[in-house]
C-alpha cells in the first residue's frame, strides 16, 4: 500500500503542484509538461494505480481464502 501512496503523492501533488515550474520548461504534445501532468498524466497514473491495487488485492484474497479453506474454516 505504501508504494502506491508514494506514487500517488509524487504524481498528484508532486508533479502537478509542487514541481510544476521546473517541469514547464519541457513540452509534451505542444503543452508544458507540468500542465500535461496536472490535466492528463495524473489521471492516467491514477487509473494505473487503481488497476495495480485491484490486482494485488485479488491475489491476496485468493491466497488467504485458500488458506482458510485448507484449515476448514471456509464454507465456499
Amino acid at each position: 500500500m505504501l508504494p502506491l501512496l508514494l506514487v500517488w503523492f509524487l504524481v498528484g501533488p508532486g508533479l502537478s503542484i509542487l514541481w510544476v515550474e521546473p517541469l514547464n520548461r519541457f513540452q509534451l504534445g505542444g503543452f508544458p509538461l507540468g500542465f500535461w501532468f496536472a490535466q492528463q498524466g495524473s489521471i492516467l497514473v491514477f487509473v494505473g494505480l487503481i488497476g495495480t491495487y485491484a490486482l494485488i488485492m485479488n491475489r491476496l484474497d485468493r491466497r488467504y481464502h485458500r488458506e482458510t479453506l485448507d484449515r476448514g474454516g471456509g464454507s465456499s
